[in-house]
């Protein structure tokens, strides 16, 4: 019995062995299908195509971006893996050796990459994956992707209206009325502003060239000034500017959403505009470049805000994260403008801007304090706070902070340099420069302050 079981199973594992064996010999013949290669095997390099350095509107409306060529005669034609332009991904085919792209796409992909639709040329880093088809019918993998450049400007911009720019639509009580257009006011070059007042829920609106303005409101003449959005009823708060004769497309009309006061600012050196509350943002190294912190004005031209800075480097913007105007060194609006400098020592600041003159004032806080009847000093001098700067690892925004204070019932306020020219009170979710005092009960509490702009600043009091 037991010999009967050993030689079944011997049997049993030399048909195994066969088996393995057998599938072995297959595994290490395969047919030829090789996976990866490195682009040198075969002679594969990349050019920049014949058109990589062009200019729209493109009259047939393909890019011939890069050309890819081989020295292997085995080498029957390629397929393209993926695309990349300066870092993005972009959709393209390949005809014989050449990696086409769609023109329109190309444009838009760099003017938003560069927040302008100015007609300069953007440089272009492309970057190409193919795999190669054999004579034999294989495909093979290039394990390396090749790198070419070249420029595209984008299509031409309308020259700037010697006349201006004005608004019509349901803006500062117009109604669509073109005998009485909204004219805006000129900060600087190429870039126009006006503050409105809206009252519906969906206030609809467009710009239009000074020197097409009929006196006697004739719209067939006006229309032809016109500028507008890509979509009917556009509410972003900001985009580029379409107009007629514009190979982005059909222009359309925007809408400011809502009732109460805006600043509206077109920007025809990068053909965009930005509508948004009174409010520049504030963007540095002192704050991990993170648009958050505020200055507000009530003109759309001069701002004051309250904010940390250092030497290396800031901007201003209308709208967070960079979707505006932003404003560098001297105050240019250009997409690559160099960033704002200044000679003074890192520290605390009151920053006053004007747009107009294309300047900023900065005023030193040395410290910040509490003074008031419920402050242990009561209102003879302040207790003064302690700055902690922004954190770059939590992204924690700079705050000034007290801890374990001990308060009576009664009121408050904070103050800067120990001196009432700059104090904060009113609502603590949204202080204001000379607010009312602050209610407190008697305790002890952690006080954290975020001494933003006017209406933006607020205190977290924790009592313990």
């Amino acid at each position: 019995m037991k010999k009967t079981l050993l030689y079944s199973l011997a049997v049993l594992a030399s048909v195994t062995l066969a088996s393995c064996n057998g599938d072995y010999d297959d595994w290490a013949n395969p047919q030829a299908n090789e996976q990866e290669a490195s682009a040198a095997k075969y002679g594969i390099t990349f050019a920049a195509g014949p058109d990589a350095e062009s200019s729209m509107p493109d009259v047939d409306g393909i890019i011939n971006l890069v050309t890819v060529n081989s020295t292997d005669a085995n080498v029957t034609g390629y397929t393209l893996k993926s695309l990349k332009v300066n870092g993005e991904a972009i959709n393209g085919e390949i005809d014989g050796n050449n990696i086409q792209v769609n023109a329109a796409e190309l444009e838009k992909i760099l003017c938003n990459q560069n927040n302008s639709r100015a007609s300069v040329a953007r440089d272009m880093k492309v970057e190409s994956k193919v795999s190669v088809n054999l004579a034999s019918g294989d495909a093979v993998a290039i394990n390396s992707v090749g790198e070419t450049t070249g420029k595209l400007t984008p299509t031409a911009t309308p020259q700037l209206d010697e006349k201006g720019y004005y608004m019509l639509g349901q803006v500062n009580g117009n109604e669509w009325d073109a005998t009485a257009p909204v004219w805006m006011n000129k900060i600087s070059d190429g870039v126009y502003q006006l503050k409105v007042t809206t009252t519906a829920d969906k206030n609809w609106f467009k710009f239009y060239a000074g020197s097409k303005w009929d006196e006697g409101g004739d719209w067939k003449i006006i229309d032809t000034g016109a500028l507008g959005c890509k979509e009917n009823g556009c509410e972003d708060g900001s985009g580029y500017i379409y107009y007629d004769g514009d190979s982005w497309g059909k222009l359309q009309t925007m809408v400011i959403p809502g009732a109460g006061t805006w600043i509206v600012t077109l920007d025809m050196n990068n053909l965009t505009y930005t509508v948004g509350k009174p409010v520049l943002y504030m963007a540095g190294d002192a704050n991990g470049w993170a648009t958050n912190d505020y200055l507000a004005g009530e003109d759309g031209v001069h701002f004051t805000g309250f904010m940390f800075l250092n030497q290396n480097g800031f901007k201003f913007c209308t709208q967070p994260e960079w979707k505006g105007t932003n404003y560098g060194a001297n105050f240019d609006t250009a997409g690559d403008a160099a960033n704002i400098t200044m000679t003074e020592a890192a520290g605390y600041y009151k920053v006053d801007v004007d747009l107009e003159t294309k300047s900023y004032v900065l005023t030193p806080i040395t410290t910040i304090g509490i003074i008031g009847s419920a402050s242990p000093n009561g209102w003879d001098s302040d207790v003064d706070m302690t700055y902690v700067p922004y954190n770059a690892e939590t992204k924690e925004l700079g705050y000034w902070e007290i801890k374990d204070v001990t308060f009576t019932s009664g009121e408050i306020k904070f103050r800067a340099n120990d001196d009432w020219a700059i104090n904060w009170g009113g609502d603590t979710n949204a202080l204001t420069q000379g607010g009312d005092n602050i209610s407190v009960d008697a305790g002890t509490y952690d006080i954290k302050l975020y001494a933003w702009a006017n209406g933006y600043a607020k205190c977290v009091m924790t009592k313990k």
